[in-house]
């Protein structure tokens, strides 16, 4: 199994996620990442319905479960996963 893919596992499966997981998968899936304001940070794909938006965790670098679901929502909707 590729790193891709174990990631996708665990992201589709664990209650827990890091930030850093999540931007080496985004970044798998053709996605860059933009900073915005404070902690605030997209994720592009040049497909404006496939724009995630994010608060990066703090002070920790573990991502809350509702942040978890937004992204695994959108990249199901997708169809990137």
């Amino acid at each position: 199994m590729s790193k891709k893919e174990k990631l996708i596992q665990k992201l589709l499966l664990a209650k827990t996620f890091k930030y850093s997981e999540l931007v080496t998968l985004l970044k798998m899936l053709g996605y860059i990442e933009l900073q915005g304001d404070g902690s605030r940070v997209k994720f592009d794909n040049g497909k404006p319905e496939e724009l995630i938006n994010l608060h990066k965790p703090h002070p920790g670098n573990e991502m809350k479960a509702y942040a978890i679901k937004q992204v695994k929502e959108k990249l199901q909707r997708g169809g990137l996963i």
